[in-house]
C-alpha cells in the first residue's frame, strides 16, 4: 500500500486539471495577448479560471492577479503594498511563524529602513489579539499573518484581527497568505475585511507554477515584475495559460462537496490522534480539535531524528515531511517550532503528516501500524 501523506508540501495534480492543461498546451495554445483566434482561444481558459475562483471568493474578477505561485503572491503583495504605501508610513507587522515566503521579504524590507513588528504566539500557535491592537498605530502600512499555519495547522483569527487592525488605523492594509487554508475553508475576503490574499495552485490538487494574488479594490499596489503590461500592468509577463487553466479548475473542485470534504479531513486527523496518542513515545504540537486545520499534524517522536523516521517510512511506501519542505533541506530549526517553545532536541524529532480528500482511513490505520512497528526499533538503535 501506498499512503502520501505529504499534501501541505504539494498535491496529486487532479486528472481534470491535467486534461484542460493539455488543451491549452497542444489544441489552443494562442498567445493570449494575440488578437486572432488563437490568441482568444488562450484568452478564454484565462477567463474561465477567473471566473471559477472569483465564485469560490466572491470577490469581483477585476481584484484577482495571476502569479507563479505563493510566493510571488507574498512578495507581491508585501513588497508591492510597501513600496505603494510607504510615504503613508514605514512600519510593518508579521508574526513568528510565517511562511519564509513572507518572513525573508520582511527581512527585505527592515534593511531598506521599514520597521518590522514581529507577534509572538502561544503554545498553540495563535497570535494574542491583544498585543497585535498595541501594535498597530498611525505609521502602520500593512500587516501580514498567515491563515494557517504550514507545519502545526494553526488556525488564526482573521477576521477577529481584520476588525482590530481596522478599528486602529483605518489605512492599514490588511494581507493574509492563504495558501494552506483556501480550499480548507470558506473564504470571502471582502466580508472578513482582508485586502490581500495569496494562494497556490499546487496546494488544492492543481499544477505548480500557478498561484494568484486577490486585490481589493483600490488598494494601491506596486507591481515587482516589469514588462509587456500584462493584467493591467500590475503582473508583466506572458500568461501561464496552462498553469492558470488547471489551476482554476482546481479551484472549482476544491469547493464542490465542500463541507464534505472538510469533514472527511477530520475524520481522518481524529482517527490518527486517537491511533497515537496511546503512545508515550508520541507528542503532537499544536491543537488537534476542530479549531485546528482539517488536514495538517505536527508530531514529535521521542529519540529518533525526523529524517531518519522519514526514510524508515518511505521504505514502506508512507510519505511524510520533516516539517516544512519548503525548509527540509536546510540545517536551520524551524521557526514555528521555536516560536510554540518546542525543546530544542524536539525540533530534530519531527515530523509533519497532511493529508488530502483522497486519503482514507486504511491509509492513516496503515501509517499507524508502522509507526508503532518502526518507532521502538529506531529508539533501540537511536540509543546503542
Amino acid at each position: 500500500m501506498e499512503a502520501y501523506f505529504d499534501n501541505a508540501a504539494t498535491t496529486r495534480c487532479l486528472d481534470s486539471a491535467k486534461a484542460v492543461m493539455v488543451r491549452a498546451l497542444s489544441e489552443d495554445y494562442g498567445n493570449p495577448s494575440s488578437l486572432h483566434r488563437k490568441g482568444m482561444e488562450g484568452e478564454n481558459y484565462i477567463k474561465e479560471a477567473r471566473k471559477n475562483i472569483c465564485k469560490t471568493l466572491k470577490i469581483h474578477d477585476t481584484e484577482l492577479i495571476f502569479t507563479s505561485g505563493g510566493t510571488e503572491s507574498n512578495n507581491l503583495a508585501i513588497l508591492g503594498a510597501a513600496m505603494a504605501n510607504r510615504r503613508a508610513g514605514m512600519h510593518l507587522i508579521t508574526t513568528k511563524i510565517e511562511h519564509p515566503a513572507v518572513t525573508a521579504p520582511m527581512r527585505y524590507l527592515e534593511e531598506q529602513g521599514f520597521s518590522v513588528t514581529w507577534l509572538d504566539v502561544d503554545a498553540q500557535g495563535r497570535i494574542s489579539l491583544e498585543q497585535l491592537r498595541e501594535a498597530v498605530n498611525q505609521e502602520t502600512i500593512l500587516v501580514s499573518i498567515m491563515y494557517v499555519n504550514n507545519e502545526i495547522g494553526a488556525v488564526e483569527p482573521i477576521e477577529e484581527a481584520a476588525k482590530i487592525i481596522k478599528e486602529q488605523n483605518p489605512r492599514t492594509l490588511f494581507h493574509v497568505d492563504a495558501i494552506q487554508a483556501y480550499g480548507k475553508y470558506i473564504i470571502h475576503p471582502g466580508r472578513m475585511g482582508i485586502d490581500l490574499l495569496s494562494v497556490s495552485g499546487h496546494k488544492i490538487h492543481g499544477p505548480k507554477g500557478s498561484g494568484f494574488l486577490y486585490v481589493k479594490e483600490k488598494t494601491k499596489l506596486k507591481p515587482i515584475l516589469y514588462g509587456g503590461g500584462q493584467q493591467k500592468n500590475m503582473r508583466s509577463g506572458t500568461e501561464n495559460v496552462p498553469g492558470i487553466a488547471g489551476m482554476g479548475q482546481a479551484a472549482k473542485e476544491a469547493y464542490e462537496d465542500f463541507h464534505q470534504k472538510q469533514e472527511h479531513l477530520y475524520q481522518l486527523k481524529d482517527a490518527f490522534v486517537a491511533g497515537i496518542s496511546k503512545e508515550t513515545w508520541a507528542q503532537i504540537n499544536g491543537r488537534t480539535d476542530r479549531d485546528s486545520a482539517p488536514h495538517i499534524i505536527s508530531l514529535t517522536i521521542d529519540g529518533v531524528r525526523s529524517e531518519v523516521l522519514l526514510h524508515a517510512l518511505e521504505e514502506k511506501q508512507i510519505y511524510v515531511s520533516a516539517g516544512s519542505a519548503c525548509a527540509s533541506n536546510k540545517p536551520a530549526p524551524s521557526s514555528t517550532l521555536q516560536a510554540i517553545q518546542v525543546k530544542r532536541g524536539a525540533l530534530e524529532s519531527t515530523i509533519r503528516i497532511s493529508f488530502c480528500p483522497q486519503n482514507t482511513l486504511e491509509e492513516v490505520n496503515y501509517c499507524l501500524d508502522a509507526l508503532k512497528e518502526l518507532v521502538p526499533m529506531l529508539q533501540k538503535f537511536t540509543r546503542h
